[in-house]
């Protein structure tokens, strides 16, 4: 199975494709592991941003998509950014796309830390892996 995990920050859109089980993945390395929309965007912007998901989906052979459920309200609730990188997410996405709490990727790193011996580095691209993982059957 090839699962992406995107971690949905701001207007950016961290991507990490692991291909696999959860007993036994590859990350797959790319260049890419980043989309942006600009803060403001307009038509042309979105469509730029459509058209490179789609790419990368297609080249990598998406199966499956994950996501980090966003905090609507209180501390730390994600601000339009991260609404409208989801939205275009869910409209565009060839692949199915499931919503991954933060919760359940730290009870799962509390349980599977040993597994989990290709995690990038960044924070970043390693919560965007965490939500892969997530995805492995």
């Amino acid at each position: 199975m090839v699962v992406s995990g995107i971690y949905l920050k701001a207007n950016d859109a961290r991507i990490v494709t692991l291909v696999g089980s959860r007993d036994n993945h590859i990350l797959r390395a790319q260049k890419f592991n980043k989309l942006s929309l600009p803060k403001n965007p307009t038509q042309g912007d979105v469509e730029v941003f459509s058209q490179a998901f789609k790419a990368y989906c297609a080249d990598n052979g998406i199966d499956k998509i994950i996501i980090n459920k966003r905090v609507t309200v209180g501390q730390g609730a994600g601000g339009a950014g991260t609404f409208r990188l989801e939205g275009v997410l869910l409209a565009i996405s060839p692949a199915t796309i499931e919503f991954v709490h933060s919760a359940t990727v730290r009870a799962t790193d509390r349980r599977e830390v040993a597994k989990k011996a290709q995690k990038p580095g960044t924070k970043d691209l390693g919560k965007a892996y965490d939500l892969a993982y997530e995805g492995l059957g």
